[in-house]
Formats: structure tokens, sequence, C-alpha cells
């Protein structure tokens, strides 16, 4: 685990720590300082020591400068809004490290930064590929980070329904971003006809198919050995880079046309897109976690008033102000609908409509999901990429040649 990695977990796990203190949770407090005790000396690792020191010198500094924030005493949106700029701000400094270490070894240098495990996380297929390995009992050591990292999102996806997307996803706050600079320009919402919104909203589900016929039909058990330990598979994640850095005409054509999704349709590319989006949406079924309406509190029946703040809030554009439960595969628990509520009572995330949560706990529950599991596979040794760096150097320097 890489100085960025360590530094980024403990301080994640740390804050998540500190929401227990100031939540008022005195036993989960310790509980969790005693468990990241326990992993320091587990681990016995240096790395991971400094990644502490590092992360709580962090959170005091936070603390000093926006302690409303990292007391947990702001609105909702506010909350999540933070939460998900600090794991974008964590991912640009992985992607910078990543990028020395990548150029360093193409130049046929040692590189001075570590390649960070956490950029598997954009290798799904080959995600899928481990996970199905892991079952017939194939560990991969190229790229163990991935499916880690997926299977943290389908976890989530299973306990908080689409939280991932909500609070945690990079390209969903870039595509919220892009939304509303064009919004600035173009007031409309510009939104399809219903009879078009949804079978635009079926093609996530055909990608997701397609994803799933290739990862168990395309890859037969037995081939899994030879292609994880592949030249291909092992610069896997340069292969994906290089789609992204160098892209062909089709490819470019691609990326114009999701680029004007994103910035026509708030949530356009979650909506209609992302396979992450729709693994998550048919998982979100399962999740006892709903948005979920009290009515004896609901201005509309209690009062007689015809109020649809929380429907005029969701981006997703779900009607919450009738329902009694939100079973929508697109609710993505972003809890913007609560935040909009006028009473407090009438709305929430829970098991129940007497048992809600609150923001700060779906945040945790994000947070453990994120930063334990990947703790835990360290300290199990699945996290770190065996491949050694003179092989990475010398498959660098063919990499345009390397098929799968």
């Amino acid at each position: 685990m890489t100085i960025t990695e360590s530094v980024t977990l403990m301080l994640a796990l740390l804050y998540g720590a500190s929401q227990l203190w100031w939540a008022g949770k005195r036993f989960g407090f310790i509980v969790a300082l005693l468990s990241i005790a326990a992993a320091l000396i587990i681990a016995s690792s240096f790395t991971l020591l400094i990644g502490t020191a590092c992360g709580a010198i962090l959170l005091a500094l936070l603390h000093w400068w926006q302690p409303a924030r990292v007391e947990g005493q702001v609105r909702i949106n506010q909350l999540r809004d933070g939460f998900q700029h600090l794991l974008l701000f964590a991912l640009l400094i992985v992607a910078v490290q990543y990028t020395i270490n990548t150029v360093m070894l193409k130049a046929g240098m040692t590189p001075w930064l570590a390649r960070p495990n956490v950029v598997d996380a954009f290798l799904p297929i080959a995600g899928g590929i481990e996970i199905k390995g892991i079952t017939a009992g194939i560990w991969d050591q190229n790229h163990p980070a991935a499916a880690v990292m997926l299977a943290i999102v389908l976890l989530t996806g299973l306990i908080c329904k689409r939280a991932f997307c909500g609070w945690a996803c990079p390209i969903g706050l870039l595509g919220e971003k892009l939304y509303q600079l064009r919004k600035r320009f173009i007031k409309e919402e510009l939104l399809p006809p219903r009879w078009l919104d949804w079978p635009l909203r079926m093609i996530k589900y055909l990608l997701l198919a397609a994803f799933l016929y290739l990862i168990m039909f395309g890859m037969p058990s037995m081939a899994i050995p030879s292609y994880i330990n592949s030249s291909y598979h092992q610069i896997a994640d340069v292969k994906m880079a290089l789609f992204f850095l160098q892209p062909s005409l089709i490819a470019l054509c691609c990326f114009a046309l999701i680029f004007i999704i994103i910035t026509w349709r708030r949530q356009g590319f979650c909506r209609y897109l992302c396979p992450y989006g729709a693994v998550l949406g048919l998982l979100s079924f399962l999740s006892p976690l709903k948005i979920r309406r009290n009515s004896e509190h609901c201005l509309i029946e209690a009062k007689g008033m015809k109020c649809d703040k929380c429907t005029r809030a969701c981006p997703a554009n779900i009607i919450v102000h009738t329902k009694a439960t939100v079973h929508s595969d697109e609710c993505q628990a972003c809890m913007r609908c609560v935040a909009a509520c006028p009473k407090k009572e009438a709305l929430g995330f829970g098991l129940s409509r007497t048992h809600t949560m609150s923001a700060r706990s779906v945040m945790l529950i994000v947070v453990a999901a994120l930063f334990v599991l990947p703790l835990v596979s360290y300290l199990a040794g699945y996290w770190d990429s065996q491949t050694p760096e003179l092989i990475r150097m010398q498959l660098l320097q063919m990499a345009d040649r390397i098929g799968h």
C-alpha cells in the first residue's frame, strides 16, 4: 500500500471514528480506535503508520479550518458534497502518482513513486473475472484490488441502495458540475418524453448484460489462470489508460455523445449509460434501507396542503411525494428529498417510517465499505499487486502491441 493510499485510508477511518464521537456514540468511537490500533499492529507497516500520523494531522487541521464540517454539524447537502469533493481530490492525487510512476517506467527508470493499487478500481471487467476465479479457488496477484473494489461497490448496493452513486462516485460529481454549468447558459431542463426515457434507461442494462456475458461465458473458468498471468492482464490498467488518452475515432465519437448526455440531462450518464448504476439499481431492490414517507406527518395528508418539494429536489425525477416507500432503481440515497422536506418527521431514509437514519449514518456506511474492506484485504495480503516493476517496465515498451 502506497503512502498516498495509506494517508487517504487512515484519514477516512479517523474521520469516521470522529463522526461517532461527535454523534455521541462513545462506545463506537472506542471500538473504531481500537480496531485501527489493531490493524496497525497486525500490519506492522511503517507506511501505514506514517499514513495514520498524517491522517490525524490533516483531520486536526480540517477541524481547525472547518469545525462544523468535521463535527457533522452541517446540512445534508453540504455533508454529501464535502464528502464527494474530498474523495475526488484524493483520486486526483492518486492519478498524479500513477502518471508519474507509469511515465518513469515507460522511460526505463526506476520510479520514485510506487504504483497506487486503487487505480484497479477502474478495471471492473477484470474485477469480475477475478471474483469468478476466486469462486473456483483462483486468486489473482496482478490486480487484486480490482476484485476488492468491485465487491465493495456491489456490497454498498445490497446495504444502502445506490449510495455509492449518490455519495462517492467521482463521475457522478463531475456530471453534476457539467450539468450546472450548462444550466447557466440554457435554463430549460430539456427532458426527453416519458415514452423515450424508459427505453433510454434500458441502455445501461444492455451494457451490463454485455459485460456479464463477457465475464460469465466469454471467459471459461479453465481459461482464467492463463488470462490473469497474461501480458495483457499484467498491464490492463495501462491499456485502459491508453484507451482514454489515445482514443480511436469511434471512441472519440462515443466520448462526445457521453459529454452531450451528461450536460443535457442531470445524472444523464448514471441514468442511461452506467453499467455500475445498472447493477446497483438491481441490487438496490434487495436493500432494506429505502426512502420512506410518513403520511401522519406529511403536510399533504396531515394539513391538506399541496407540497411536492421532495419530488422537485430529486435529481432522478422520482415522484416521492405520493409514495409511501421509494423502490425505484434510480434512487441514489442522496437524501436531497429528505433535505428539502419542510417537515423533518415526514420523510427519511431507513428500515421503516419510524426507524430512519441520519445523513451522517449513511455517510459512515459508505466510509466503512470504501475503506474498511480495503484495509482488511491489505492485512490479508490481497491488495498490493505482485507484478514486478521490471516486468511492467518491459511490457510498457510494447504496450501498443499487446492484445487480449
